[in-house]
């Protein structure tokens, strides 16, 4: 499972933009988004729901789960 930090910087990237344009999204500042990127600071929930409806994707995407199967 991917950590979701990867999933961060992999969204922003394949959409050409810096750090400083998602924080900007976000309402922090560049250090504080590249802490989130870096796994040192755990991204807030309203800042995963901002991004969910920023990049158009459910949380399960972000956050690396797979839910297509039924848990017994």
């Amino acid at each position: 499972m991917k950590h979701y930090c990867e999933t961060l910087r992999e969204l922003r990237e394949r959409r050409g933009l810096k750090q400083s344009d998602v924080a900007m999204v976000l309402g922090t500042t560049q250090q504080v988004y590249s802490r989130y990127e870096n796994g040192v600071n755990e991204l807030p929930i309203h800042h995963l729901i901002t991004l969910c409806c920023f990049y158009h994707i459910s949380a399960d995407h972000i956050l690396g789960l797979d839910i297509s199967h039924e848990n017994a």
